[in-house]
């Protein structure tokens, strides 16, 4: 198993959250997402390692942008 991290800029509410947990949960491989709206934070649980690009990628497809950190 494998965990990354991300911090997602632009949501607002709960839908925001179901749309990135919807897109994200869609990317081969990953088991768990947890999206903690307070703080932006993104928890991606994986089989194995996923590429940050994919998650980017499918974080943009729900409306979002993922920070740099």
């Amino acid at each position: 198993m494998a965990t990354a991290t991300y911090t997602v800029k632009g949501m607002t509410c709960g839908h925001c959250v179901s749309s990135v947990k919807e897109e994200v949960g869609e990317v081969a491989g990953v088991t768990e997402v947890d999206v903690d709206l307070a703080t932006g934070l993104l928890t991606v649980t994986s089989e194995s390692p996923v590429d940050a690009a994919r998650i980017n990628t499918a974080v943009e497809e729900a409306g979002y942008e993922v920070v740099n950190s």
